[in-house]
């Protein structure tokens, strides 16, 4: 009894790390996605934005 509880622990011990992992691994694709659509669209609006403001320090 005490031996099968113990398996019992260690495989939900290797199962919940196994889903962190893909938890994790989920979560980075998300932002490398997000990066790469928005990123350049971001830093061209921030530049034109920049631009603006410069010209109205002048």
């Amino acid at each position: 009894m005490f031996l099968g509880d113990l398996k019992t622990r260690r495989d939900e011990k290797g199962a919940t790390a196994t889903e962190y992992g893909l938890l994790v691994t989920f979560i980075a694709l998300l932002i490398i996605a997000g990066v790469t659509l928005f990123g350049q669209g971001l830093n061209d609006f921030f530049t034109r934005l920049s631009t603006k403001v410069g010209d109205w320090a002048k």
